[in-house]
């Protein structure tokens, strides 16, 4: 991936994590455990922890029964959720009930101008096409929402053959692998790709190259 080897920066950052009933477990489990792993010094690796802060976001601190059952509490929910750097919007079979909530939708139109980068996982392209965040943009899907998308967000163009896009500062990824790809590509964009590599290594994952990519108007 084009990312520079040296450091960008050693700040810290953090990430918000949208979580919902029904929302795909590996959509965001994945892109977690790769904040997770990712360290600033690989020889102080077990005496230190990550750079990224994450935060699991949600509607209330009620627990939320994601898929599968799994139940997971957040952090903090929509009123209490501090600045955040990333914000990231996971699918999974209860994201179309989502389109129709609209404290969800305003909650992301609110959020979406703060943050540095916005970024789905699979179907949680729908949300974001739902608040109105892609009109005129690229983005990518789960294959099996390809044309549920296309017939209701005519205005988005969508290359579903794609794993990963890039438009700007928002990131769409089309399927769980294609979302740890994203998280990687993320962290070498922040820290470079030296550190996103050793985050894979650690995790014993192939880090991804450009091949199933496209960046649009930046990074």
């Amino acid at each position: 991936m084009s990312a520079s080897g040296a450091p960008r920066t050693l700040e810290p950052r953090t990430v918000g994590i949208l979580i919902y009933p029904g929302a795909e477990v590996l959509d965001f489990c994945g892109p977690f455990e790769v904040f997770a792993t990712t360290r600033l010094d690989e020889e102080t690796r077990r005496e230190t922890e990550s750079p990224i802060q994450q935060l699991l976001v949600a509607e209330t601190t009620e627990m939320v029964r994601v898929g599968g059952g799994m139940r997971i509490m957040p952090d903090v929910d929509f009123a209490t959720c501090p600045k955040l750097d990333m914000l990231l919007v996971p699918g999974g079979h209860g994201i179309r009930s989502l389109l129709h909530q609209q404290e969800y939708l305003d909650w992301l139109k609110k959020m979406a101008p703060e943050v540095g980068r916005l970024a789905s996982v699979g179907a949680g392209s729908l949300l974001l096409g739902e608040a109105g965040l892609l009109v005129g943009k690229t983005a990518t899907t789960h294959f099996r929402s390809v044309d549920f998308f296309r017939e209701r967000f005519p205005r988005t163009s969508l290359l579903p053959e794609l794993h990963m896009v890039v438009d700007g500062n928002i990131t769409t990824a089309s399927s769980i692998r294609a979302g740890i790809d994203m998280a990687l590509y993320l962290v070498a964009q922040v820290y470079g790709q030296t550190i996103a590599r050793e985050a894979a290594r650690q995790m014993e994952y192939p880090y991804p190259d450009e091949q199933n990519f496209r960046a649009r108007n930046g990074k």
